[in-house]
């Protein structure tokens, strides 16, 4: 952020100025209309006010430890290749073919 950004009392100007927008703008490469740098500007405050209010969620301490409850893999018998296109409406070469796509 630059020198203008807002301190955690709130007294100073806004925590985005128009600059840091378009700057931002310049690097996305989107031009922006000076009503939508404003608005950015606005927006982008209130999202940085939203993150700051996550420095205030206190921690908690996990009591247990965490177990994988899934079982191990398994090796089963599969398909043969023949098997496993004996329904397809259509293959070629030992493979199903779908739809073309464009």
């Amino acid at each position: 952020m630059s020198d203008t950004a807002a301190s955690d009392d709130g007294e100073d100007g806004p925590a985005v100025d128009a600059e840091e927008v378009r700057h931002v703008a310049d690097l996305a490469r989107v031009r922006l209309a000076d009503d939508e740098v404003d608005e950015f500007a606005a927006q982008f405050g209130d999202i940085l006010e939203y993150f700051a209010a996550l420095d205030e969620v206190p921690e908690t301490e996990r009591e247990e430890e965490l177990v994988n409850v899934m079982r191990p893999d398994e090796i089963e018998e599969g398909l043969t290749q023949e098997e496993a296109l004996a329904n397809a409406e259509e293959t070629e070469d030992g493979f199903f073919v779908g739809p073309k796509v464009s």
